[in-house]
Order: C-alpha cells, then structure tokens, then sequence
C-alpha cells in the first residue's frame, strides 16, 4: 500500500466512518443533556442557575457509598492492553470512569492529548499532530498556547471526550529526558504561563483539562522508582513555581500526580505536595489523579490528598470501601474526593454541554493552526548569509535525510497521534505501535520545490551512504540535510549527540558543499560538532502536520523566523549538571514499559537535584561561568532590532523600553526581561521576569511595557514558610536572549 501524501486523501474513508458515528453518538448526547423543569425540580442540581459546588454537594447526598467509590477510580486499562474489559460507554482513549446515569452524571471518558488525540485511528477517526510543546514554548506565545490548547480541547469535544490528560509542565532539568518534547522550558516561568494558556484553550472547549505531573517527573530512566531530592526553597522557586503558575492561571480540572518519589514518598502520597501545597496553599479545587498504575496505596494515598486512582480498582475500589467501612479513610475524606470531581464536571460544563459531535474533526482547520504555530516555533539558530533563500537566483538544491521526501518526525509514547494513512515510512492504517518512531505526511521535499524557481533541480538523497550524499551535495548549489532524533516516554537518550551517525552525514555533506543548511527535527536540545562549518542552523523542534509547509516557508523567507529557545543547548554533556543521566544503563527503560530493561536498572536510586538546586538550565551555566552551544532564549531573524530607552517603575512593578526594527523586513522579536537578586538573596544568576513578543514593520518603533510579577522578584523564605522580597540592589536586563543584554538599570528596593 502506498502511503497517503495529501491529508485531504487520507481522511476521506475516515470522514464517512465518522459522521456515522457521530450521529449516534449526537443523539445519545441530546438525551442526555436535557434539563427541563421536571428533572430540574427532582434533582436541582441540574439547575445551572447554582454554583458548581452547591451542585456537587447536592448531588452526592444522593449517592450510596458504592456509588461513590465508583467514581474515584478507572474502570482499567480498557483498550490499552489487549484482552481487557472495555466498559460500555468507553469512547476507546486511556481512561474511563463510570458515571451515575440516574443523577444525570455522566462517564468520564479521558484521552491522552499532549500534541493531540491518542489512538484517534481506534475509532476510524482524524486527530491533528500539533508541533511538540517544548516546540510551542518556543514561540513565547501565549496567543499560539491558547491556541493549542483549543485545537486540542475541539477535537476532544468533537471525538466524543470530556478530559484531556495532556499539560505537561514538568521543567526540563534532564535535557536527555524522553519526554521533553511534551514540556515546554527549563525556567519555570515560561513553562508556567505557557502551558497554563494551553491547558484555558482546551477548557474553553467545555472540556476538562490537566496539568501533569506533579512533581519533578524530569526524567524516564526509573521514573516509577526513582527519589527526586530537593530542597523545599529550591523545590518551591523552580519546578513547583511552573505548576503554581499553570494550575493558578488555567484552574484545571485535574492535577496528575507523578511516578517518582519526592524527598521520600511517592508524589501520589506525599501529603506535603498534594495537601500542604497544592490543596491548602494554592486552593486547587480540582482533584488529583494519579499517573497510570501511580497509586501504591489506599489509605497513605487518600489521607495524602489522591482522589483518584487510575486505572482500576487495586487500591480505591473494594480496599477503599473497606477502609471507609472501618474508619481508616473517614467519610469526610471519600465525599472530598467525590466533591472534588464532580464540581470539576460542573465547572467545566461538561454535564450541561456534554460533547455532542455533530461533524468529524476539521484537518484542514487543525493543519493550518498547526502550521501557524510552529512558524513562530521555528528558532533560527545560525545564519551566515544563505537564508532566505533567493526562489528566483537558486537552480540547483540538495535535500538529503531525515526522511524529507515523506514526511516529518512525531514523538512517541502516549504522545503519539496517529498518522494518516499510517506511519509515512511504512505506511499501514491503524494505531501505531508502542516504541517506533512516526512520521507524518507533510514533505519538507514537496514544499521546497513549490518554493523553489521553475525548472529548478531539486534532489532527494537518503543520507544512507554518505558518499553518495556528498557526490548529491557536491552538484547543486545549496545543500539542506534533515536530522532527527526521535524521543519517547519510556526512554531517554543516553548522550546529546544525534543518533545513527547523523554528524558524520553533516560532516560528509559540509565538505563537499560549503553552502550547507541543517534543519532539526529533535524533541529537545543536541549537540552539533559541525556548527562552525554549515552556513545555517534551523531548529524545527517536531514540527507537527504542518511542518513540511513551515519549514519551507520559513527556508523561502515566506515566513521571517521568530522563535527563541525554550532551554539552552550545551556544547557538550560534561558542562550539565549531571554529565550521565542517573541510574541509566545500557538497557533503557522506566521500570514498568520494558521489564527486560526493567531488570537491568537499579531500582529506589536517589537523584540528587540539589547539585543544581536553583540554578536549573541557563542558570547553571550563568553561576558556573560556562559557554552554552546556544543560550536560552536565543533565536535570529531575517531583520534586526534595536533596544534603547530602558525605564524601570520604582516599585519595580514594570519596565519600558523603545524596540525598532532597524532591518529592511517585517518580524516579530521577542523582547525578555531579566532580573538579578541582591547578593543577600543566595542566586547568583539572572532569571527571566518577563517578556513581550513584538511585531514591526520595517524600520518601525514601539514603546514596549513589560509588567513583573512581584513573585517573581522574591524569594521563598522556609523560616517564614511565605515568599518574600529580599532588600538591596536590583539589576534589571533587557533584550534579546539570556546572553544578549544591552539594556540594564539597578535600582535599590526595600523588603517586602
């Protein structure tokens, strides 16, 4: 079977599939949904005149204890392991939990949905494959987060799904991580507001959403055993301020606890984070459900603030009821846990406007949000004078590796969308199995030569044989290789090199062309020994379905290149605060999805974050006087721009400063403020306060205002249990990256 290279042909057999399916499901929610006056004055909380918490209140002094137990758990692993029951009313995603079709409750059907809808090709159905969130962030774009988080929430809607269990927002303190490319930064502010935005786009859908996992889940390497240790001060100003700032600015329906340990309880029973923290601190009203086979207890966990355990029944099913029988759990706690989910049903809307799919999901809607935000995702990071390139003035290009002529990478896992018409490599239709890298259908090689002049000789090497990719370099003028490197859950990479020779490939190909362009596909940062010798650098993270088109637009000068990166690429592994990933072995796994690999790590092992501390990403290299391959929020543009004018409020409350554009181009910059504590405060490093993405005509100005966060000018004092402002001298940098500075002002303020 060929495989599909137009979308419009590959969801054509998916579209008439669907639109049965959605007729039925349209009418069972029309049912469902309605509230006329007879139901409303037998069961008043149908009347959505009330708040969602006298709704749930009032709905669960209805409930019987079984009924009540049924719905603080999974009904089990369902369509995810074959041979298990599937419960009716199962919409075929990760997880499902029965509803109480008397008090008009509906089944909670949960999809993994980190870049899009899991296993959508189970049900003959359509997602799209949005670039990877590590790829969002680096637009800094709260506009394209939220509208990430709405294609994601419309298709779940549309799909038939009432909760998303994407939103990651774990800090990328282990830049090997397999799953970085479902998070979105190393510093805690950009992935905070970042993923915050994608998490309100996904409910504004009527659809509840996730913020994951909680907390420090930063590596795969023994994440269901591994102790993540941390001190509460470092523990607070870094990967719980990104949570903090997520969960305060979405109010997400679920808070997913993760894996690991944490100072030594596992997160799903650590009453420090889950209760101290997230409940009583922040005032989440939402519920906590732990990771897939993440609950280890019943009544440590319930007592520690778990409301449910997903999936099945181990510990919150019988063991529970039990527990409450006898008094372990009080019943005070089981209704807490109850409440907590049923207002987030209420709250959320997804009882008074269930999902009711009237069409199948619109690709070609998603493919252009899609495309769209990863054209601001796009960094430039190297350009000595080839791009844009000249569609008018360039006759001859070679195109060479990374499966170019076919398609674009996708990270795997539970993050994996399925593709249309199946994997682009090895096209079979269906769900893609676990652990194989897959492509999608948008061809970098087809959108170069419709940009490319007429008659314009473009050639397509494998990259296989690296003489024949040097002789197909040596005969056109400019030479564009596409790398990858495919990451999963499950794993992470040993090393930060490109796998399967991919450097000797750009090697080969630079000597015999000096005009050489290398665009990544990569699910985070890599090293790169040839950097001196290519004349650019473009990171396309994974690019999603969009991505041959973007890509291309962006290589063509269609599209002025924006993006900055979301976490700082060293030049080599011994500069990170953990040379090796801890407790990784020859045999990759995560003590759980390889049991043959499971066997061959160690097992209960300490990470030690407290090497770092603080100081996570750029910082380290700030306090360790090291030089990154490329810093933290770097990026370059087909223009320039000039910064000059700096004000900064007395109160630091803001900062002002005049932007132009000083090049011949339109574009956008992204201007980022940073701030320097006092000596007193402990942090010798810069961190980011904030930031603006600007967009100038040509030789245009605009006086730009940043606000600051108080909060993110503070401290948080353990002795005080409270954050506080630390008295002294402030340093206040502005401009376009952690290393480019041009604009600073010290001011003194007083504590606060």
């Amino acid at each position: 079977m060929s495989y599909c290279r137009s979308i419009r042909t590959c969801v054509r057999g998916m579209v008439f599939l669907s639109l049965i399916l959605c007729s039925v499901i349209h009418a069972n929610a029309q049912s469902l949904a309605k509230s006329d006056t007879s139901v409303v004055s037998l069961q008043p909380w149908m009347s959505n005149s009330l708040d969602p918490d006298t709704r749930a209140d009032q709905m669960i002094h209805e409930m019987t204890l079984d009924e009540k137990v049924q719905l603080v758990h999974g009904a089990g692993w369902g369509v995810l392991r074959k041979g298990d029951l599937v419960a009716p009313g199962h919409n075929g995603g990760a997880g499902f939990v029965s509803g109480i079709a008397r008090l008009h409750l509906p089944d909670i059907n949960l999809a993994d949905s980190a870049v899009g809808v899991r296993m959508a090709a189970l049900e003959s159905r359509y997602a799209t494959l949005l670039p990877s969130v590590i790829g969002m962030a680096a637009s800094w774009d709260p506009d394209a987060a939220f509208l990430y988080g709405s294609v994601i929430g419309r298709e779940l809607r549309a799909e038939g799904y009432n909760m998303s269990i994407g939103g990651g927002v774990d800090l990328i303190r282990e830049p090997r991580n397999g799953r970085n490319f479902e998070y979105a930064s190393e510093d805690p502010i950009l992935s905070g507001v970042m993923v915050g935005q994608l998490a309100r786009g996904v409910q504004a859908n009527h659809v509840m959403g996730d913020i994951k996992h909680y907390a420090v889940n930063d590596q795969e390497t023994g994440r269901s055993t591994l102790n993540a240790l941390l001190d509460e001060r470092a523990l607070r100003e870094t990967d719980l301020l990104a949570f903090q700032i997520a969960i305060g600015m979405a109010q997400p329906a679920g808070v997913m606890c993760s894996y690991n340990h944490v100072n030594g309880d596992y997160a799903c029973e650590n009453d420090f984070l889950l209760n101290q923290i997230l409940k009583r601190e922040w005032g989440f009203k939402g519920f906590v459900l732990s990771d897939w086979e993440g609950t280890h207890s019943t009544v440590k966990a319930a007592l520690a603030g778990l409301d449910m355990e997903q999936p099945g029944t181990k510990y919150f099913g019988d063991e529970l009821k039990q527990a409450v029988i006898d008094g372990k759990v009080p019943q005070a706690r089981l209704d807490d846990m109850v409440h907590r989910i049923v207002r987030s049903m209420f709250a959320s809307g997804v009882i008074d406007q269930p999902p009711m799919p009237r069409s199948v999901v619109d690709p070609f809607r998603g493919r252009d949000d899609a495309r769209k935000i990863e054209e601001k995702s796009i960094v430039l990071l190297q350009n000595n004078g080839v791009l844009p390139l000249s569609f008018n003035k360039i006759h001859s290009i070679a195109v060479i590796g990374g499966h170019a002529d076919v398609g674009v990478l996708s990270g795997g896992g539970s993050a994996q969308v399925d593709a249309p018409g199946g994997n682009a490599i090895d096209p079979k239709p269906g769900t893609e199995p676990w652990g194989k890298p897959v492509y999608f259908p948008s061809s970098p090689l087809r959108y170069i030569r419709e940009q490319a002049t007429a008659g314009a000789r473009i050639d397509y090497d494998a990259g296989n044989d690296l003489d024949q990719a040097a002789k197909t370099a040596a005969s056109a003028e400019i030479a564009i290789v596409f790398v990858t490197q495919w990451m999963s859950e499950g794993q992470d990479a040993a090393t930060l090199s490109l796998p399967n020779q991919q450097d000797a490939l750009v090697e080969a190909v630079t000597a015999a062309n000096p005009n050489t362009i290398v665009v990544l596909e990569t699910g985070g940062p890599v090293t790169m020994p040839w950097a001196a010798h290519v004349k650019a650098i473009v990171e396309s993270w994974f690019p999603g379905i969009g991505g041959g088109e973007a890509i291309a637009n962006v290589l063509f000068g269609r599209v002025n290149p924006s993006g900055k990166l979301p976490v700082t690429f060293a030049a080599t592994e011994l500069d990170l605060p953990h040379p090796h990933v801890t407790g990784l072995t020859e045999r990759i796994g995560n003590n759980g999805a390889d049991a043959a690999a499971a066997r061959d790590q160690p097992r209960n092992f300490p990470v030690d974050y407290n090497v770092e501390g603080m100081a996570v990403g750029y910082r380290w290299f700030q306090q360790k006087s090291l030089k990154p391959l490329f810093p933290f929020g770097f990026g370059l543009s087909y223009t320039r721009f000039d910064y000059s004018n700096l004000k900064v409020d007395s109160d630091a409350k803001s900062v002002s400063f005049e932007l132009r554009n000083a090049g011949a181009q339109a574009g956008d910059e992204i201007a980022e403020v940073y701030v320097t504590l006092p000596a007193s405060a402990g942090e010798p490093f810069r961190k980011l306060a904030g930031w603006r993405r600007v967009s100038l005509a040509a030789g245009a100005s605009q006086t730009v205002e940043v606000p600051l966060n108080p909060l993110y000018l503070s401290i948080y004092s353990t002795s005080r249990s409270a954050w506080t402002r630390p008295s002294g001298d402030f340093l206040i940098e502005v401009g376009s990256s952690s290393a480019q500075l041009p604009l600073h002002q010290s001011l003194h303020l007083n504590a606060r």
